[in-house]
């Protein structure tokens, strides 16, 4: 009897085998990583007294959600009022979402959101003119909207660049007695540069912070201070630590990727982050994986497999990382002769050397580069324990 992975036979069955009762290609989270992770950074934020709120929108996993709050996570992050009201509804009671709150209808949403549920709601902003929509919009609902000034940075994302925008946003801010400004939120992953000017932005952050509060900006004692992407936290987290931020402050961090990590993109900034941190304990690890049939074996040194573009982010090309034949229950590991060469929609091009023993049946798992990418091509993944058996099968929500 097989489980399979789609929405309308339900999720992976507990206890049932990933090699022999789940329906592939599969999206395969190890649950001895993912516990690794979760504590490796949570205990990185409490060295440095700062909270985490993980961001939400790399899995839209509440049954994940859940275990990052019982691990000690202030909130959960979000991008989105449909990615919060998800998070709402599954019993997140603090959400900070990273993102300006636009258009009448997503301001609806929020709206029905602070009602329905107990929820410590945030969310950004960097204009005159959406602080008015928002003002007007949350005053006629008689609700109070919590917002946070975002900093930007030129050529970058969204975000105040100057101090006249600062001032405006401020005056206007105070203007709305719907709004309440409780703190100053960056995003150093918009800087394409090196250490020297993401340390200089995050700088001006706690600068332009401590300047407001020292004028009595915000509605609050202690406003929050938040930034932190999956490349840059030891550097948030290390300028988060100086004690005036410290002590003016509730400094949070909100990387979202370090929960699976990856093969790709994150791996490669962990690399950057121990090398600048040469004292921190062992390394995230790769949590995320997706196995994949082999389909063809058409032409010498060509493989095709059942994995494609629906299946995983395609930022970079998958990395073949491991191989079980036929029924062997121990994998052989597949080393730098096989790469993947290109990808269609349901289709894997697999290159690898003239002579080999992959055959149509043989089961592969694949790494990814940018869990983001990958897991919203899922409705239901697979937790699995060491011996590839389902711990429990977890729901999305994008």
């Amino acid at each position: 009897m097989f489980s399979l992975t789609c929405p309308q036979k339900g999720l992976p069955v507990t206890g049932r085998h990933l090699l022999t009762d789940i329906s592939l290609p599969a999206l395969v989270v190890h649950q001895t990583a993912l516990e690794h992770n979760l504590h490796w950074m949570q205990r990185l934020a409490d060295r440095h007294g700062a909270v985490l709120a993980p961001h939400g929108k790399t899995t839209m996993a509440p049954g994940l959600f859940r275990r990052q709050i019982a691990a000690g996570a202030w909130g959960i992050t979000l991008a989105t009022a449909v990615q919060s009201a998800v998070a709402a509804k599954e019993g997140i009671e603090r959400i900070l979402m990273a993102n300006q709150l636009i258009g009448r209808a997503n301001m609806q949403i929020v709206a029905d959101m602070l009602r329905q549920y107990r929820v410590d709601f945030y969310c950004l902003v960097d204009s005159v003119e959406n602080v008015r929509q928002l003002g007007q919009f949350f005053a006629a609902q008689q609700l109070t909207l919590q917002v946070l000034l975002e900093l930007g940075v030129a050529n970058g994302r969204c975000g105040c660049r100057s101090d006249e925008q600062i001032d405006a946003l401020i005056a206007a801010v105070q203007a709305e007695p719907a709004l309440e400004l409780c703190g100053v939120e960056g995003y150093e992953g918009v800087i394409n540069g090196e250490q020297p000017q993401v340390d200089g932005f995050i700088e001006r952050l706690v600068t332009v912070a401590l300047g407001l509060k020292n004028t009595g900006a915000f509605n609050r004692a202690q406003p929050l201070i938040t930034a932190s992407g999956s490349a840059w936290y030891d550097r948030v987290a290390a300028a988060f630590s100086q004690q005036q931020a410290r002590d003016a402050f509730l400094t949070v961090m909100r990387p979202g990727c370090y929960l699976v990590h990856d093969h790709g993109i994150y791996q490669q900034a962990q690399q950057g982050v121990l090398a600048r941190q040469p004292r921190l304990e062992e390394a995230l690890l790769p949590a995320m994986e997706i196995f994949a049939c082999v389909q063809s074996v058409p032409e010498p040194g060509r493989v095709i497999v059942a994995l494609g573009k629906r299946d995983i982010a395609h930022d970079d090309m998958p990395v073949p990382l491991r191989v079980w034949h036929g029924h062997a229950t121990q994998p052989v590991a597949l080393d730098n002769r096989w790469r993947a060469i290109k990808l269609m929609d349901q289709h894997l091009f697999l290159q690898g050397p003239a002579e080999h023993a992959l055959q149509p049946g043989d089961i592969i798992a694949f790494g990814a580069s940018h869990p983001c990418l990958t897991f919203d091509k899922w409705r239901y993944f697979c937790l699995v324990n060491e011996q590839l058996e389902v711990a429990e099968g977890l729901e999305t929500c994008f």
